[in-house]
């Protein structure tokens, strides 16, 4: 069981994820749905993850927005959410390690934003691909 973990685990350390293990785990959840989701999933990729953050939609609001409309494309700087006003806080963990160290608000979160935005659930290889990418841009 502890080799499984560990080479589930790899993929994210090719990625330079700093993730504790609580979110370790999260992501091998989210990997092993993705492979049932999708059998042919070979893995989260950085490149997917920034295409679903910076593209464009039309949200549940009916106008066009993004994650970056909101966390802007500089993930180390804080943003500000485009219908409330509130100022956010850099999502990026190398300058905010608060953002991806608890799993249940990086849950909630993925389950809003992918609402606002995608007006639908994220699937688990959508999630993994985007915590890749918050997580590794620098």
């Amino acid at each position: 069981m502890k080799k499984r973990f560990i080479l589930l685990l790899l993929p994210l350390a090719m990625f330079g994820a700093d993730l504790n293990p609580k979110m370790q785990e999260y992501m091998s959840q989210l990997e092993s749905k993705a492979k049932q989701e999708n059998p042919s999933f070979s893995g989260f990729n950085y490149t997917r993850g920034e295409k679903i953050f910076t593209s464009t939609h039309i949200g549940k609001r009916g106008k066009p927005i993004s994650c970056t409309s909101c966390h802007t494309t500089d993930l180390t700087q804080k943003g500000k959410n485009i219908h409330t006003g509130k100022i956010l806080s850099p999502i990026s963990p190398l300058v905010n390690p608060k953002s991806m160290a608890k799993v249940k608000n990086v849950k909630k979160w993925l389950k809003r934003n992918f609402k606002d935005v995608y007006n639908r659930v994220g699937t688990a290889q959508e999630k993994g691909d985007v915590i890749v990418y918050i997580t590794t841009k620098k």
